[in-house]
């Protein structure tokens, strides 16, 4: 006779089980049908589909839109301690192949349901872990797996002081969590005291404020195409628009460009973009300036041209689809306005970082803007984010970072 499993069974919907077959690992509120027997939320249950077939385990939420969010879809899995030792090793394992042994230094370890570890994610800046928990399961289990995580490292040779939580997000509350940020007290170690770290990236070193910086304290996403921006610069005057702490700015300068202005609404992005350039002895060649990037780009269009390559990073103009076509007409004022402000032969580096924007709408986009600014485009290249940051097919929402170079002409 078959063993009886420890978990609550959650029955769905067709339409359920067709998206968890497809790959997709979360079961939405209207897609469940029953729930057989109380269930605590943040606790593990079996989903099955209308005939009762097996699709997977995973942590049920009441509070949240995602019901249900799948660890795995094998049912001989046992979510023990060595499982999730074995999973964090998968993890780690695959960055020091992917980025390498200077570049896993600082990449992204986990990112949430590309490895399977629904509503975490994981930053390594040299010898700190900057963690983002937004699910309730595994705020559940962090007394396990975050010492597991520390413990994975420190076996393969790796330094790590401690772990600092950026769990001031305000989606913990639609989860049924608190938000907070702090050091996360492992068992026996004492409370590290700094409030920064220094990384080294692309040749560059940055001043990560992990307790006060945006999201984990610096965007890993992007370190391929700061070298590929890097590659075009030299001799070139460069406008890099929402700088943040520099990195594009500081990629330019050091690829050898005449001039480059790093250009930030926020006064405090500005302050780190400036001591960046300092410290990497580029503060004669770049300048930073706080300033609203769509009121300076009309400005600049009354003034005689000064750029000749501009960067546009903007943050997500969108975080869910109903605000998608606002998200793209700001994407589209940014990008004419770039277009017109460039000489021919001058070049543009844009992105969008909202996985809402999809690259069909953000590419369509961008023809719109061409024609509207009376130029042509010629692609340098298409790129990504990171591979740190894994596109898992079938989950549309780790595809989320558009990067285009192109040549105005």
């Amino acid at each position: 006779m078959k063993a009886q499993r420890p978990y609550e069974q959650v029955s769905i919907t067709a339409k359920g089980e067709a998206a968890l077959t497809g790959g997709h690992p979360w079961v939405y509120e209207g897609e469940i049908t029953a729930v057989n027997g109380p269930v605590e939320d943040g606790s593990l249950v079996d989903v099955t589909g209308p005939k009762g077939a097996y699709l997977g385990t995973g942590f049920y939420n009441s509070h949240s839109f995602i019901r249900v969010r799948l660890l795995s879809r094998n049912a001989n899995d046992r979510f023990d301690e060595s499982f999730w030792r074995r999973r964090i090793q998968y993890a780690w394992n695959y960055r020091k192949t992917v980025m390498g042994g200077a570049d896993s230094r600082c990449c992204r370890i986990i990112f949430g349901e590309a490895d399977q570890f629904p509503g975490l994610t994981v930053d390594r800046f040299e010898s700190v872990l900057v963690a983002q928990v937004l699910s309730l399961g595994m705020e559940r289990i962090k007394p396990l797996l975050f010492p597991l995580l520390v413990d994975v490292l420190r076996a393969d040779g790796q330094e790590i002081v401690g772990i600092y939580e950026r769990n001031d997000v305000s989606l913990r509350e639609r989860e049924g969590m608190t938000q907070g940020k702090d050091w996360y007290p492992l068992p026996g170690e004492p409370v590290p005291a700094s409030t920064s770290v220094d990384i080294t990236e692309n040749g560059l070193v940055y001043a990560v404020d992990f307790i006060n910086g945006q999201k984990t304290g610096f965007f890993l996403d992007q370190k391929y195409n700061r070298l590929a921006v890097s590659k075009l610069a030299a001799g070139r005057t460069v406008l890099d628009c929402f700088t943040h702490t520099g990195s594009f700015a500081l990629n330019a300068a050091r690829g050898g460009a005449a001039h480059v202005t790093a250009v930030d609404v926020s006064e405090y992005a500005v302050a780190c973009a400036r001591e960046n350039a300092r410290r990497n002895g580029l503060d004669g060649v770049m300048d930073c300036v706080c300033a609203n990037v769509f009121d300076l780009l009309p400005q600049l269009a009354d003034q005689p041209p000064r750029y000749d390559f501009i960067i546009l990073d903007p943050p997500a103009f969108t975080k869910s689809r109903r605000a998608t076509d606002g998200a793209l007409r700001g994407y589209k004022e940014i990008n004419y306005r770039a277009m017109k402000l460039l000489p021919r032969g001058g070049y543009l580096a844009t992105c969008s970082c909202s996985h809402f924007a999809t690259e069909e709408l953000f590419r369509r986009m961008l023809r719109a803007a061409a024609r509207d600014a009376g130029v042509q485009l010629r692609q340098i290249e298409a790129r990504q984010q990171c591979a740190d940051h894994p596109i898992l097919w079938g989950v549309e929402e780790t595809d989320y970072l558009k990067f285009f170079l192109f040549q105005v002409i």
